[in-house]
C-alpha cells in the first residue's frame, strides 16, 4: 500500500510542502520494512509526523547546554557517546525522522542500512529525506514495531521510541487523523 501526496498532508496538514519532498522516501522505507498495512502505516506516520514535526525537522533541535546531556553523564554512557565533554552530543544528536541519537544507535542504524560504520563519520546524512525515512522504518523494523502496531498497541511503540510518554497527546491525534484516511473500510 503506498500513501499519496494529499493523504499525507491530510495525516500532517503543518507538513505542507515537506509532503512532497518526503512521500516518495517514505513510500520506499515503509515496503521495505513491511511496514505495508493500513493499521502499520497509520502508527508509522502519527509517530514519525510526531517525532519530526510534521517533517519540517530530520535533526534534534536545542542549544549547546540542551545537548550536553547528551555529552557526559549517565545518559551519555547509556547512549555509546564517549564519557568526556568532546561534542558527542552534538555531533550524535536525534536525527532523520524517528530522531536515530546517540553513538550507539548511530553504528546499528548504520551498519543496518548501509553496513558499514558510514554514519559515525557523516551523521547528518539522516538529515536526507531518504535517509531521514530510511532510518526511521529500520528503527521501526529493529523494535518489533509492526507487531505491536498490529494490536493497536499505540502507548507501547511510544515508549519504544521515546522512553516515556512524552508528547501522547500529539502523536494520539495524528495516529486518529491516519487511520480516519487510511483505515476507512471499502464502500
Amino acid at each position: 500500500m503506498e500513501v499519496t501526496q494529499q493523504q499525507l498532508i491530510n495525516i500532517m496538514p503543518n507538513a505542507r510542502s515537506q509532503a512532497g519532498v518526503f512521500i516518495s522516501a517514505l513510500n520506499t522505507a515503509m515496503s521495505s520494512h513491511r511496514i505495508d498495512t493500513p493499521k502499520r502505516i497509520a502508527a508509522f506516520l502519527a509517530q514519525v509526523g510526531h517525532e519530526s514535526g510534521q517533517l519540517r525537522y530530520v535533526r534534534e533541535l536545542g542549544s549547546d547546554q540542551y545537548l550536553s546531556k547528551y555529552d557526559t553523564g549517565s545518559l551519555a554512557v547509556r547512549l555509546g557517546n564517549t564519557p568526556q565533554a568532546d561534542g558527542d552530543g552534538q555531533q550524535y544528536r536525534g536525527r532523520g525522522l524517528i530522531q536515530i541519537t546517540g553513538r550507539d544507535n548511530y553504528r546499528r542504524c548504520s551498519l543496518g542500512l548501509f553496513g558499514d560504520e558510514r554514519l559515525l563519520a557523516l551523521p547528518q546524512l539522516l538529515e536526507q529525506p531518504q535517509w531521514a525515512a530510511e532510518s526511521a522504518a529500520w528503527f521501526w523494523n529493529q523494535n518489533g514495531l509492526n507487531e505491536l502496531a498490529d494490536r493497536d498497541q499505540f502507548n507501547s511503540i511510544t515508549r519504544r521510541i521515546n522512553g516515556g510518554l512524552n508528547g501522547l497527546q500529539d502523536r494520539l491525534q495524528l495516529w486518529a487523523r491516519a487511520r480516519a484516511v487510511l483505515c476507512q473500510p471499502s464502500v
